[in-house]
């Protein structure tokens, strides 16, 4: 789920993770590397090299011996549809980041081969039950929320919408930006989280309505919130874009912050869980499942809050502090039943590509 990650190109690259410190110190504990590296393809926003996660990646081929890859693939609906079109035959040997609006999609198309990974009993049933014959693993979750610039609409003397229909308001006209359903992950959520509030019925009025009102419409999140969103320079002060945004804007800011300066509309919130699995094809299976475990471990876990900005999906991990106290953690999220998404998720973005992109 994908929220504001630590940004990473959105072309397709390869980045090596590679053991750093001193090696003579990690002797002890180095396994002999095999011959060939496994590929971790994952979305646009999975955290650049520096982070834990990166030098957890790191120990984990010190312990194992296998070395990881990291394909970036692209936002999430474009990751998924490269897989599909190299079903049977990928381009690396597990996938991170399909999250549960796309889930079903992934599973007809037979792009992961199904593995009950070590560790799922840390895991919430409410999560292994979306993957009962163990298609593919929960690996962390989130909320998709509009956010606002707090001080660009107080610059505006605007108060934050506080609902959907506020977002119509011509107070708000030319304010909002978000993402195109068909290849992002947040866009699907908000428009999901739209059809949850006015219904399979109702939706698409209310998205002319917004149509009307000046809606901005980008491929990605990445170029929402980076180049469109207002406090990150553009001239937007509403974005589709996480409930764990905020504390984001506070650990990365150039001078310390005590108050967020980005906000969260949590009526707005639609959950979203990410899974990983081992691509089905994948010429090393068994480096591959070992990489899944992994991405369940405690430590690995641990480290998703602050580098991915998504809550842990192991649920014995303690949050850190920083982000308990400034994510947006919605009393209820909003969501849709998995398999009126699959029955319908095509067409919905059918109706919608004709309404707002015409």
């Amino acid at each position: 789920m994908p929220t504001p990650r630590i940004t990473a190109t959105a072309a397709a690259i390869t980045l090596a993770i590679t053991a750093c410190g001193d090696s003579t110190k990690r002797t002890e504990t180095t396994h002999t590397r095999m011959s060939e590296p496994i590929t971790l393809v994952a979305y646009e926003s999975f955290p650049s090299e520096g982070t834990s996660v990166n030098e957890l990646l790191s120990d984990f081929a010190d312990r194992t011996g296998i070395e990881v890859e990291i394909l970036i693939a692209g936002d999430t609906g474009t990751m998924l549809s490269k897989a599909e079109l190299t079903a049977g035959n990928p381009e690396g040997d597990v996938m991170w980041g399909i999250d549960s609006t796309f889930l079903s999609r992934a599973i007809q198309s037979k792009i992961f081969e199904p593995y009950t990974a070590d560790g799922l009993d840390a895991v919430p049933a409410s999560l292994t039950n979306l993957v009962p014959n163990g298609e593919a693993t929960p690996v962390d979750l989130g909320d998709v929320c509009v956010n606002y610039d707090v001080g660009a609409l107080e610059a505006l003397d605007l108060k934050p919408p506080t609902t959907l229909d506020d977002l119509t308001d011509p107070m708000y006209r030319e304010l909002l930006v978000v993402q195109n359903p068909a290849s992002s992950s947040p866009g699907l959520a908000f428009l999901l989280a739209t059809i949850d509030e006015f219904g399979t019925d109702g939706w698409q009025a209310y998205w002319s309505n917004l149509v009307d009102n000046g809606v901005q419409v980008v491929d990605g999140w990445t170029s929402a919130y980076y180049g469109q969103f207002s406090y990150a320079g553009g001239d937007r002060p509403l974005v589709v874009s996480y409930g764990s945004s905020p504390p984001f804007e506070v650990l990365f800011a150039e001078t310390e912050l005590e108050v967020a300066p980005t906000g969260v509309i949590e009526s707005t919130c639609y959950r979203q869980v990410e899974f990983a699995g081992v691509l089905a094809g994948t010429d090393q299976p068994d480096a591959a499942r070992q990489l899944v475990d992994f991405l369940l471990t405690s430590d690995f876990q641990a480290a998703l809050p602050l580098d991915v900005f998504v809550f842990p999906a192991n649920a014995d991990v303690e949050l850190d502090p920083v982000f308990q106290e400034y994510a947006v953690i919605p009393e209820t999220s909003r969501e849709l039943d998995p398999s009126a998404i699959d029955a319908n998720r095509e067409t919905w973005i059918d109706e919608w590509t004709d309404l707002v992109i015409g």
